[in-house]
């Protein structure tokens, strides 16, 4: 049974890594080799000897023409990397806190109605954005918010909002009312058990929630196409521009681009792995 669980979680793996090990590979090939009829797998130093050969000559070219500046602005693709972390991390940020919060409320407190608010809440996520696309535009030309930060991140707090409060709900009614009502007994305000109590507890549950707001917000592209053209450019955006390149989509450039755009989202993973691990079972302790 043991040596079934390792080829099972071997094979699973290998096929979950294939995507990486594929851009990995496309970064440090040459275009003409990505776009060979024949697959180009195997780095070597010497050329290859025919067009079949799955052999290729790695380079790290497509990494150094990321620092060109992006067609049509005087602007790389470190700026709008940079970009794409700044709002994703503040935005999860927000959506997380506010999320705790709310589900707080709704965990301790009785709310008349509050299935029915929960479902609303829900319901938020029902509607694609691209529907709302058009008024959210007209509101933020009205406030001054498009092509800035502030803009992009209030909306992306707000559509994970709905996320975090759902999955935080969950978390915080797995953890016993009694520790609450200790410290409360003991002279804690409610404010003081809920920052030296209840956070402490819900870290697996703030973890596990900070990762799907923070992979919704870096890959969003309807909204950060259509209200900036400058400034907050995130990195979606830059990948889609790639396309109009009239000699071709430069495949290694775009897998360059895409390595390092999903860096920072893995190494938030590694780092919170240990909290992912126990949000599976969905609470940290247990009645």
């Amino acid at each position: 049974m043991k040596a079934l669980r390792w080829i099972m979680i071997v094979a699973y793996f290998a096929v979950a890594a294939l995507p990486l090990v594929w851009l990995g590979l496309a970064s440090v090939k040459r275009n003409e080799d990505t776009i060979n009829a024949y697959a180009r797998f195997v780095p070597a130093l010497s050329p290859p000897s025919a067009r079949d050969d799955p052999r290729f000559r790695p380079t790290v070219g497509a990494y150094r023409r990321l620092s060109e500046p992006y067609a049509g602005t005087d602007r790389t693709f470190f700026y709008f990397l940079c970009n794409s972390v700044v709002i994703g991390l503040l935005s999860t940020v927000a959506s997380v806190a506010l999320g705790t919060c709310c589900a707080y409320g709704f965990s301790r407190f009785r709310i008349p109605g509050s299935k029915d608010w929960l479902f609303f809440i829900l319901s938020t996520r029902f509607m694609p954005p691209l529907a709302v696309v058009v008024p959210v535009l007209l509101m933020y030309r009205l406030f001054n918010f498009h092509n800035t930060y502030v803009g992009l991140i209030l909306l992306y707090t707000v559509f994970n909002l709905s996320l975090s409060v759902w999955l935080m709900k969950g978390f915080l009614d797995d953890i016993p009312r009694a520790y609450e009502e200790a410290a409360l007994v003991d002279g804690y305000s409610r404010l003081a058990a809920f920052w030296r109590i209840i956070l402490p507890q819900a870290r697996t549950g703030m973890a596990v929630t900070a990762v799907f707001c923070l992979i919704a917000a870096m890959n969003e592209y309807g909204f950060a196409m259509t209200l900036n053209s400058h400034d907050a450019v995130t990195a979606p955006v830059y990948f889609a521009g790639l396309q109009n390149n009239i000699q071709g989509v430069p495949w290694p450039r775009v897998a360059a681009g895409v390595v390092l755009f999903v860096s920072p989202v893995i190494l938030f993973t590694v780092l919170v792995r240990r909290h992912l691990l126990r949000g599976i079972t969905f609470g940290t302790v247990k009645q």
